[in-house]
């Protein structure tokens, strides 16, 4: 009996797995350029205040880039005009208003007509109101949005993950983020790991390393400059003697404590400069506790693009710092992806 019941749930498990992936490939892919959204809005209301409040939201300047670059890149439909062909994009905003409304509010839903879709509805019985719901949802709507970008190109790393990079992190932190296909390993030693993809105009690179914890303020902007100082000028040489990375204060960096799937860590964000030389660009770092609570652990994302925009580079960087996980975790992420359906 043990064994035919153990037979049943193997077979139900296959068959809700199967059904997950077929009802995954029913739906077309995505469409629409990385950093795009798709804003459903009437003409009236976006050239009004709701329109206004709509791209002081979703466009508003992308922090921490030398130049001006918006957040996200937005496509204004009317409801008349959003016909399939943009149905299928992956970051769709719809403003749906109207005196017969039953249920006013926002609505988050993913994968609905393509995938990986997200598409979030506002359901207001006025502009005024459709206004105020924008104003107290923002923060999540640009989570939500924002998480979905990351998610695709996480979802890229993991599909084309070059799966000689992450043991050569593992062996240094106990962790890593996964790196997909062009990044190369530049440079290792026991606390310090180098990985980047180089490119004729662009590089865009990964630091990984790791310092004794202190008693107290292990998480302050002053610690996490002061250890990211040092141990740059030690790692990260520039092109010519006596350069090497640090932080620029031309800007002062930020910090902000993040939980995400689990996880705790100090996100900092700031200008990295090259000393002595003319280099620089964004960075972002996610700094954390090692398993044991002995060392801090800091995965860092920088980009060098001097003649490019870089909104989405760094955002491919950071998305490849937001998917470290220890061993454990990537061992639970691919349990529960064949379970969900």
């Amino acid at each position: 009996m043990n064994k035919l019941l153990s037979i049943l749930a193997t077979t139900l498990a296959l068959i809700a797995a199967v059904g997950c992936k077929t009802a995954a490939t029913l739906l077309p892919n995505v469409s629409g350029k990385a950093g795009e959204v798709i804003v459903v809005m009437d003409k009236a209301n976006w050239e009004g205040n709701l329109g206004t409040q709509a791209r002081e939201l979703l466009a508003s300047d992308c922090p921490y880039l030398a130049q001006r670059e918006p957040l996200y890149s937005l496509v204004n439909i009317t409801p008349a005009g959003f016909v399939d062909m943009f149905k299928v994009h992956r970051n769709i905003v719809i403003f749906n208003i109207s005196s017969q409304v039953e249920n006013e509010g926002v609505v988050y839903r993913n994968d609905v007509w393509s995938h990986p879709q997200c598409v979030i509805q506002v359901s207001s019985h006025s502009a005024d109101s459709a206004l105020n719901m924008l104003v107290e949802s923002g923060p999540r709507i640009l989570s939500t949005i924002e998480q979905a970008e990351r998610d695709r190109v996480i979802t890229n790393s993991k599909q084309y993950e070059d799966h000689s990079l992450a043991p050569q992190v593992r062996e240094v932190v106990g962790g890593s983020p996964h790196f997909p296909s062009g990044y190369k390993l530049k440079k290792k030693t026991d606390e310090f790991v180098w990985i980047a993809d180089e490119r004729q105009y662009t590089i865009q690179g990964i630091l990984v390393y790791k310092y004794p914890a202190a008693e107290v303020d292990n998480f302050s902007e002053e610690n996490i400059i002061a250890h990211r100082n040092e141990i740059l000028q030690r790692n990260v040489p520039g092109m010519f003697d006596n350069t090497w990375m640090t932080t620029s204060t031309y800007v002062t960096p930020t910090v902000e404590f993040i939980r995400f799937r689990g996880r705790q860590f100090a996100q900092t964000r700031g200008f990295w400069e090259v000393h002595n030389d003319y280099m620089g660009g964004p960075f972002v770092s996610h700094s954390f506790y090692s398993k044991d609570n002995k060392d801090i652990i800091v995965v860092e994302g920088f980009v060098y693009a001097p003649k490019y925009d870089k909104r989405q580079y760094l955002r491919q960087v950071e998305s490849i710092v937001y998917s470290f996980e220890w061993p454990a975790e990537e061992a639970g992420a691919e349990k529960e992806s064949s379970k969900k359906g």
